[in-house]
Order: C-alpha cells, then structure tokens, then sequence
C-alpha cells in the first residue's frame, strides 16, 4: 500500500523504521513543525521528521491538519492509508476521508482504557498491573474507533513510563504493520471497543510531577516513576526546587514525618504518611544529576530541613 505516516517524537522512530523496510511504499510523512531546541533555541525537525528525511521522503509540516494546503498535498500523494503514531494533533473530517483505508493509530493502551494523551503514564500512576498497546480506526471521537489488533505487555515494579513506553513502541512497531499487511490483504476488520472500562489518559502537568509527601508511599513511589523522564518528578527544599528519580519503597524502615530527611551513608530516607521511601538520584535546581546520598553530604542537612 501507499502509506503517510503520521508522528513525531522518538516513540514513533520504531513504527516508522518497520514500514520503511517493509514491502509497503511509504510516500509521505506528516510531522508537527520544527521547534526552538538547545541553548541556541534553533529550529530543530523533530525526531520522525529528521528519519524521514533521511530516508529521502517527503516530510510535511503543517501548522494546523485543516490547512488547505497540506490538504491539497495529501490528496495529491493519494495514500491508500495513514498509520499514525504520537502525532499530536487531532484530525478533522477533511483529513480523515482522504486515504481509501483511513487513518490507523498505534495507541498504547488497552482501548477502551486509558483514551488520551498520557496512556502509559496514567497506567503506572494507577498502578495497573498489564498494559498494552493497540491499533484502531481513527475517529473523530477521542480514541473511539473500532479496533484492528492488541497486544498485551506486564508493568513492573520498578518501570519508569519511559522505559515501559520503549518496550511498548518497539512492540508496537510489529503490530502495526502486522496491522497494515492486514488491511491490504483484505483480512482485517476492525471491531467496536467495548462500553465498559473506558478511562481517560489526561496529559500530566509539571505541577502534576510535584511530591506530596503526605501521600502514601506506594502512591509517591507510582507518581515518581510515571513522571519520568517526562514531565519530571520534584519536590522543595529550601525553597529550590529539586528533580527526583525513582524512589525505593522502604517499609521495613521506621516510621518519619512526612517529608522528614534521614540520611544514612549509602540511602537518603524521607517520611511519607505511611513507611518511609529511599530517594535515588536527585538532581537541584541548576545542579547535576546526583545521588541522593551525595547530595545529602553537600547540603549540610540541619533537623529543621524537610522536602516539601
């Protein structure tokens, strides 16, 4: 088939590398528009728009999908159908009656749960025990469309949403085009989602990433690892804000108040409203990556500090 690919961060890098070595000819790929990155804040392609172009494919960058122009184009390409993975815009009508076959997203979750732009992230601060990953027909409802394939993937313990959404996009990749190769056979229907179980997957803020510490440690503990590497997890100490990596549940510890700091030689404890959780790398404000341990020497922690 002639497909569009539409995506743009590094999680739709393995989605668009599998159709480009695949027997299907990819024709075009639709991407956000180039963003100020690094200190000299210089138009930089995003991570799909720069593979694209490396490929020798054509790369399009529109502001707004409704745009007549980028519209015309596409009706131009004629594509038989536009797989789509994190593209980050919504499609209206006019864009998705233009492929015969329609647009096809890679969602990773387990429709209809967790619909929206945060899956793997709401997942792990839910504390779901399997996730996965999807391809549907895209709507124009919020992930509603019917169903073609899934694939299922255990959370565990200690995953970051980065890492379980790498292991996802890499999965994903073959389901996809397992779903491509199925459309173009003829074999594939898609089929509705279910009523029940519908969830929403909100974007999550960078005040979403700050620690109550009043909170249970297990809840910490999930906030932090779904908040990581994006948007970032972080608390307050001395009135400085300071990002923190995965946390290690420590109920075994004695009991501290809530954002009250023990350190120790090796672990940094800090109190939750349950058991206390070891802090792993901590990062302050304009300072690098550290160990907490080592940040703690560098402090000189009084008994009047806390995290907040």
């Amino acid at each position: 088939m002639r497909l569009v690919f539409a995506g743009t961060p590094d999680t739709a890098l393995p989605a668009l590398t599998a159709l480009l070595g695949s027997s299907h000819e990819v024709v075009g790929v639709v991407t956000r528009p180039d963003r100020p990155a690094g200190r000299g804040r210089r138009l930089s392609a995003s991570p799909v728009g720069e593979l694209a172009a490396e490929a020798g494919v054509e790369v399009l960058k529109p502001a707004k999908v409704r745009d007549p122009e980028f519209l015309d184009r596409l009706r131009e390409i004629a594509p038989d159908c536009c797989p789509v993975v994190a593209y980050g815009a919504l499609l209206p009508r006019e864009a998705l009656d233009i492929p015969r076959h329609g647009w096809v997203n890679l969602h990773f979750s387990l429709l209809p749960a967790w619909r929206g732009a945060a899956p793997v992230q709401r997942a792990i601060l839910h504390g779901d025990d399997m996730t996965g990953a999807a391809t549907f027909q895209i709507e124009e409802g919020l992930d509603t469309g019917p169903v073609f394939g899934v694939l299922t993937e255990p959370i565990q313990p200690a995953d970051t949403s980065g890492e379980l959404l790498g292991r996802l996009a890499v999965a994903g990749a073959s389901l996809l085009l397992d779903t491509m190769n199925g459309i173009e056979a003829g074999v594939l229907e898609p089929r509705p989602q279910p009523t029940e179980g519908v969830s929403h997957a909100a974007k999550l803020t960078p005040e979403d990433g700050h620690v109550d510490w009043g909170s249970p440690a297990l809840h910490i503990d999930r906030l932090v690892r779904a908040c990581t590497p994006a948007p970032g997890a972080w608390t307050s100490f001395r009135d400085a804000r300071v990002k923190l990596g995965p946390v290690r549940l420590a109920p075994d510890a004695d009991k501290l108040a809530p954002g009250e700091i023990r350190p120790g030689k090796s672990e940094v404890l800090v109190g939750t409203a349950t058991h206390p959780v070891a802090l792993g790398d901590v990062q302050p404000q304009g300072k690098r990556l550290m160990a907490a341990a080592d940040w703690a020497r560098g402090v000189n922690l009084t008994v009047k500090d806390a995290l907040h």
